[in-house]
């Protein structure tokens, strides 16, 4: 029976599961390499913005259910839940899943359960085994045989910034199991908050599923994001034409933006292109497609910089965030934006981001400001639909709205 989880990673979607598990009061060890994110935490306060995770953790943690620390130490259960990147090539970087595998190897004993959430290339939950076995050659792993000592499973997340509390609970959950046994033991451990269906399959058709899932989101938005560029040459109003072929009973065309960002859908699709770089074409054009838009932008505001009638116009750019109404910076187009303007433009570059207060990730040559602030400057650009920026006026400025 699973009384103790060790929770391998406390972002946003390891601390999230870690502060739901120890509501079913289990005793959950939050384990992260960062000093600040682990002292937070233990005063029963988060380090990241999400939506009533803040009074679930300060429950969680004043109740004794849920801890924090530096290095992982013995539990039934452990959950990784660590970045998953790209390097510069491209190719999966799974340096962080490595650590984690062999962080918890030393205090692994019989019967112990190790699943895998991070967004994964297909074959990385069994690459996590053999990173276990090189530290603890004495134990079975699942690669090893039918009856390990040593259950693994693959379980990714799939859960929307700004709503993961409330999904974690709803959403079905895949569980892909290295044995049938692996499996039962994961199924297990998720029946204890999982509202939702948990579908059983095998561990690398469920790191494909995830990879499958953020991928096809991928290529819709690519086709919306194609469309405004289209339209822009065309000399017709995207958003209008959207909301037209949207009343066809059959077609549902996403809205355009500046791109795409988050640590999943403009990072998971690679994973695909590099374990089959022949056959998914049309996931590597949807991909370059969105990584294409923020260039696009940036060229249309240095277009309204050119031709304004001041000679150095400030400009202010509402949005770093990746999505609107979070914190969430991973892999912005909107920060990628503003950042470049910065370089590009010797004249003053503002950034708005009503969820940030400070941030090291904006060109030094940018300056974060309030709304107040920024509706202050000569050109305005739009690059995050935050719910802070709804009924704002913005007469008499250069506007560039780009998310509509």
């Amino acid at each position: 029976m699973i009384q103790t989880v060790s929770v391998i990673g406390l972002g946003y979607i390891g601390l999230p599961t870690a502060a739901m598990l120890a509501s079913r009061k289990l005793r959950v060890l939050g384990v992260d390499v960062n000093q600040h994110a682990v002292d937070t935490i233990n005063q029963g306060k988060i380090h990241i913005i999400e939506p009533d995770l803040d009074s679930l953790v300060h429950a969680a943690v004043t109740n004794g259910y849920l801890s924090a620390q530096l290095k992982p130490s013995a539990a039934d259960a452990f959950m990784i839940a660590v970045p998953t990147p790209f390097h510069d090539d491209l190719s999966p970087d799974l340096t962080y899943v490595e650590a984690a595998a062999k962080s918890i190897a030393p205090v692994l004993t019989k019967g112990n359960l190790v699943v895998l959430e991070s967004t994964s290339p297909v074959g990385t939950t069994e690459a996590m085994c053999k990173w276990i076995k090189e530290v603890r050659p004495d134990l079975t792993l699942p690669t090893d045989s039918a009856s390990p000592d040593i259950h693994v499973a693959y379980c990714p997340e799939r859960v929307l910034p700004g709503k993961v509390v409330q999904e974690l609970i709803s959403n079905d959950r895949i569980i892909g199991g290295l044995t049938p046994s692996c499996s039962e033991k994961a199924k297990e451990l998720y029946r204890t908050f999982v509202q939702g269906e948990l579908l059983e399959t095998d561990a690398r058709t469920a790191e494909m599923s995830k990879l499958t899932e953020n991928s096809f989101r991928d290529v819709n938005i690519a086709f919306a994001n194609e469309l405004s560029l289209i339209c822009d040459k065309l000399n017709i109003n995207v958003w209008e034409l959207i909301r037209m072929a949207n009343r066809h009973p059959r077609v549902n065309i996403l809205t355009p933006g500046a791109g795409v960002g988050g640590h999943c859908i403009a990072v998971d699709p690679w994973f695909i292109v590099h374990s089959a770089p022949e056959q998914a074409r049309i996931i590597r054009t949807a991909r370059e497609v969105n990584d294409h838009k923020p260039e696009w932008v940036l060229g249309k505001v240095l277009s309204a910089v050119a031709n304004h009638n001041l000679n150095k116009p400030t400009v202010a750019c509402f949005g770093l965030a990746f999505k609107p109404d979070i914190d969430d910076l991973r892999e912005s187009p909107a920060l990628h934006i503003v950042n470049k303007l910065a370089d590009a433009y010797d004249g003053k570059v503002l950034a708005v981001e009503p969820n940030v207060e400070s941030t090291n990730k904006l060109n030094a040559k940018a300056h974060l400001v309030s709304i107040e602030e920024g509706l202050k400057a000569d050109i305005i650009v739009i690059l995050v639909k935050h719910k802070a920026f709804q009924g704002l006026s913005f007469e008499g400025k250069t506007l560039i709205n780009v998310v509509g």
